[in-house]
């Protein structure tokens, strides 16, 4: 299959909506930052029940689950995981560094890159075991799927396994550890290791034939959907530069505007 071949096929509508959930989560970490690092009261729907209730979710389900079909249509997910897994320790080793040196609150000791490097790996390995096997896709779907919605609910309800125990090993599982450091960024392995893996049975029911559903988009949304889909395509870096950079022009902006 050629190399255009293979542009005309690909999946846009999977890299357009990952750039839409970029570009939201990107807006409430700049909201953030102006309202509770700069001291300016705006965009107050960030202590909004709605939001963290509604909105919030939305953004992480549709990022996390977008990643697992995205996993599905990989050639080689051993090496999308250990490159996860490489900016997943930079993030942590640097914040770690920054938070021990200037005492800002910016540790990262688990979150999303963890989340999805975790699920990445064990995909890989449930695709390895099926192909090994040689079991049915039908059935590999079907306990995924109920492996899914098992973490799902288990991690909505793991709230009540709070302070049950004091080691930060439990803390990737979802428990609140006594004593836990300030954390700038948080997400645990349930319910988010399921949202994943239901992404996973999406990729593999609707994406067998690894191309668009949505062929033939038309000048005027490929024009539009463009911008967007660039953003879900180089999803990865922007999430690790766009805070540093964020709070820089910030900093620089009410440090001109203040003077």
């Amino acid at each position: 299959m050629s190399g255009k071949r293979l542009s005309k096929d690909r999946a846009w509508e999977l890299d357009f909506l990952r750039g839409i959930a970029i570009l939201m989560m990107v807006f409430m970490h700049m909201s953030w930052d102006v309202r509770y690092e700069f001291g300016v009261d705006t965009f107050t729907y960030l202590y909004q029940g709605w939001f963290w209730s509604f909105i919030h979710p939305v953004i992480v389900v549709l990022f996390v689950s977008i990643s697992g079909v995205c996993c599905t249509l990989s050639r080689n997910n051993v090496k999308r995981g250990l490159k996860l897994l490489a900016a997943t320790v930079v993030m942590y080793a640097t914040t770690f560094i920054i938070y021990k040196i200037t005492g800002i609150e910016c540790l990262i000791l688990f979150n999303v890159l963890a989340v999805l490097t975790c699920g990445i790996f064990l995909y890989a390995l449930i695709a390895f075991l099926e192909n090994k096997t040689k079991a049915n896709p039908n059935v590999t779907n079907l306990i995924m799927g109920l492996a899914g919605l098992y973490i799902v609910i288990v991690g909505c309800n793991i709230h009540y396994m709070d302070n049950a125990s004091d080691s930060l090993f439990f803390l990737p599982v979802g428990f609140d550890i006594a004593g836990t450091p300030p954390m700038a960024d948080y997400m645990p392995l349930f319910p988010w290791l399921g949202v994943f893996l239901i992404g996973c049975v999406i990729g593999r029911t609707c994406y067998k034939d690894k191309k668009t559903l949505f062929a033939g988009k038309g000048k005027v949304m490929t024009a539009v959907a463009r911008p967007v889909e660039f953003i879900g395509r180089h999803s990865l870096i922007i999430y690790l530069v766009h805070q540093p950079v964020i709070y820089a022009l910030l900093y620089v902006i009410f440090l001109l505007v203040r003077r």
